[in-house]
């Protein structure tokens, strides 16, 4: 059984002056960065995950922008996959699935953004595909949302959907906890 490390859209699009700001992003691609080096460390498998947007209409991850480009908290080195999606799920319509089944890998940990969007498509699927799944919750962030004009904290969020998917779908722990 092999582990690879998951890392979802970390981008700039999400960071300060970015298109789409989460937030925290310092703080969650501090900890990815964190479970990053572990990976590296041990000589794990490790896909880094960037979403292009090719929607009409986008306003974020555009090609050819310096938003759309992975954050410098955590740039893939040469021998590092990147695997290019268009949807939150980061297995529809991508080779992610199919390099992971290559390199036997049956465990997943992830983490990186949004929360509420790629982190619980990608975990989801994951989970409906037949690999286990463990979560690093610190490591991910999110945004505020308005749903009939309530004001949703991004905290709120966060949680509501990191406690949805624990469990069931993933086993969900801290940076510190994972790396204990």
């Amino acid at each position: 059984m092999s582990t690879a490390l998951i890392l979802i859209d970390i981008q700039n699009d999400y960071f300060p002056n970015g298109k789409m700001e989460l937030k925290n992003p310092e703080k969650a691609a501090e900890r990815a960065g964190e479970i990053l080096e572990w990976f590296r460390k041990k000589n794990h498998h490790i896909f880094h995950i960037q979403h292009v947007s090719n929607r009409v209409g986008a306003s974020f991850f555009l090609p050819n922008t310096e938003g759309v480009k992975i954050h410098q908290s955590v740039l893939p080195l040469e021998q590092e996959s990147i695997i290019i999606k268009h949807t939150p799920n980061s297995f529809f319509m991508t080779e992610l699935e199919s390099k992971l089944r290559e390199n036997g890998v049956t465990k997943l940990v992830i983490c990186g953004m949004m929360t509420h969007m790629c982190i619980d498509g990608t975990v989801r699927a994951a989970k409906e595909l037949g690999f286990e799944c463990t979560l690093i919750e610190d490591a991910c962030t999110t945004k505020d949302l308005f749903y009939q004009d309530r004001l949703v904290s991004a905290d709120q969020v966060h949680f509501a959907f990191v406690s949805a998917l624990s469990g069931t779908y993933a086993n969900v722990v801290s940076t510190e906890n994972f790396l204990l």
